[in-house]
């Protein structure tokens, strides 16, 4: 059974491979997409890959964020 607990890990751990992968991006913002992308993924049969999806997810979007906001 999944926890709170275990959402916050997951959130955190996906925040700081984003902070590696995406330096320049403010921990803050990179939290706020993280959340928002696993919040969409949370209520699906994939629990099982929610890190990774909720990584995919939330680097793409600060990319195409970034892109639109240059």
């Amino acid at each position: 059974m999944t926890t709170d607990v275990d959402d916050e890990d997951t959130i955190r751990q996906v925040v700081d491979r984003l902070q590696e992968k995406l330096p320049d991006t403010p921990r803050d913002e990179l939290e706020r997409v993280a959340r928002e992308e696993f919040e969409s993924l949370s209520g699906r049969p994939v629990r099982d890959y929610l890190s990774i999806l909720t990584e995919r997810a939330a680097r793409k979007r600060i990319k195409r964020d970034s892109k639109v906001a240059s």
